[in-house]
């Protein structure tokens, strides 16, 4: 299981904008960029849907996915593997749902995506890149 460190966290506080990459069951990708990411926990992430189609699709047929962590000006970039489920409903679904709608009540916050972290690697081109971070 990944576990996510302080730096990491701190990467993910400051990018604007998050590719979630996933694939169908026949293994078609697709990238998408996504605005909300929140740290739930050291090992899982929570993204909000808000307007997924093909990627929820594609969580729905086969849960794994990868989310990348970019931020050029810093020379940061990660790469956060996982398995994840989708709720809409719940405690869980409720309490991002509120978060969301409190910060922007346009956004329609039709989902939760629960990312159970497996493994992080640095991306950024030079001596580290491909490097496990989290074990």
């Amino acid at each position: 299981m990944g576990k996510l460190s302080n730096v990491v966290k701190d990467a993910i506080g400051k990018a604007d904008l998050y590719p979630l990459a996933t694939a169908s069951i026949s293994g078609l990708p697709n990238v998408i960029p996504i605005k909300l990411v929140f740290i739930e926990s050291d090992n899982e992430l929570w993204l909000v849907d808000n307007f997924m189609t093909k990627t929820l699709q594609n969580l729905q047929q086969n849960p794994a996915a990868a989310l990348n962590i970019l931020i050029p000006d810093d020379k940061i970039s990660y790469q956060i593997k996982g398995h994840t489920r989708i709720e809409t409903e719940g405690h869980n679904y409720n309490r991002m749902r509120e978060t969301v709608l409190k910060a922007n009540p346009d956004h329609p916050a039709k989902s939760l995506v629960i990312m159970h972290i497996t493994e992080i690697f640095d991306c950024w081109p030079g001596s580290t890149i491909g490097n496990r971070l989290d074990n």
